[in-house]
């Protein structure tokens, strides 16, 4: 890999599978970027899509607590396609408690030998997103922008592209030629698990699937001075949407305090709760669904809170060799290392 061009080459095919490697990646020990981190205590489910062995075909499979991957296209369970977590999520509750009792009988290597990629590495529609969904996000932003304006009274939608998506250990390429402003962005991610238009705030929370990690990484200078300020293009730089590391059933989680962290270089950034989102899960999903019909498989970024570089005194950005980690708790940690594109 010695051009920019073959970097940028290599970017585009990994991220059809949700793997962006590198010399860093590949080197790195096991608690370092680019090495899955063990789960962390509980007991709640953790569906991965993996490769157990370099060149090897994505599959779905479970994370146990002992920290071992059991691989559903090994273990007997029918009703969807092992090697697709959209085909499961679609089969339902039935095949999730056939998963659960796989999980529990299976045995596999060690989460820390293989390579997770995103859970659903190339979803069909883009990324849904929520903008400043926690009020001091909102301010910090304003102050930032030197504006001031009414907080929005239904929740701000816009979308990632689908090559944004990167894997939850995977590098996150940094091209000065097309933004130097790289920023962090923590957010819960809701997975939809069944297909709904206009769906009541009541019934929210049945069409969840479940929960994921992702950082709606952002070139904070294409967002506010290029494309007549609106956020798609700034937001959907290709591999700028880390996300996982796994998905926790939504039986097996309450979204509804979850502590959100993201750490650069070690050093904490932002530090909040999931109680502190404005509009809630079930409205968002309300205000979404009007008029346009969610997906199984469907991802929605439910909002970042205080504490990105942009709106810091001066402002900060990522740069090459850092390593962002982006934490929630009941669910796992990102760390992406920041890496440079070759010129």
């Amino acid at each position: 890999m010695s051009t920019r061009r073959d970097f940028l080459h290599l970017t585009a095919a990994a991220t059809a599978v949700g793997v962006l490697a590198g010399p860093a990646a590949a080197e790195a020990p096991a608690s370092g970027p680019g090495r899955p981190i063990p789960p962390n205590g509980g007991d709640a489910l953790r569906l991965v899509t993996f490769m157990p062995d370099p060149g090897s075909t994505p599959r779905v499979g479970v994370v146990r607590t002992d920290g071992r991957v059991v691989d559903l296209t090994s273990a007997a369970v029918s009703g969807f396609d092992p090697t697709r977590m959209v085909s499961l999520i679609e089969a339902g509750p039935i095949a999730l408690d056939a998963v659960r009792r796989a999980a529990a009988a299976g045995d596999g290597p060690q989460v820390e030998t293989v390579r997770l990629l995103a859970p659903i590495p190339v979803p069909t529609r883009n990324i849904y997103a929520v903008g400043w969904n926690y009020l001091e996000h909102f301010a910090e932003g304003q102050a930032a922008r030197e504006t001031k304006s009414e907080y929005p009274a239904h929740p701000v939608f816009f979308t990632k592209g689908v090559n944004t998506v990167n894997g939850p250990y995977d590098p996150v390429p940094y091209d000065p030629a097309v933004s130097t402003a790289i920023d962090w962005e923590a957010e819960l991610a809701v997975i939809i698990g069944a297909q709904g238009r206009n769906i009541p705030e009541a019934e929210a929370m049945s069409h969840v699937f479940g929960y994921s990690v992702i950082n709606d990484t952002t070139a904070r200078d294409m967002q506010y001075k290029l494309h007549g300020g609106q956020w798609f293009k700034g937001k959907s730089v290709d591999g700028h949407g880390p996300i996982g590391p796994w998905i926790v059933p939504a039986s097996d989680l309450d979204p509804a305090d979850l502590h959100l962290t993201t750490r650069v270089n070690g050093v904490v950034k932002q530090d909040a709760s999931t109680k502190q989102m404005y509009f809630k899960v079930a409205r968002i999903i309300a205000e979404l669904s009007r008029g346009l019909t969610l997906m199984p498989g469907d991802i929605i970024a439910t909002g970042t809170p205080p504490g990105v570089g942009n709106a810091r005194k001066p402002p900060e950005y990522l740069k090459p060799g850092d390593v962002m980690e982006t934490e929630i708790a009941g669910i796992g940690t990102l760390r992406n290392l920041i890496q440079a594109i070759p010129a």
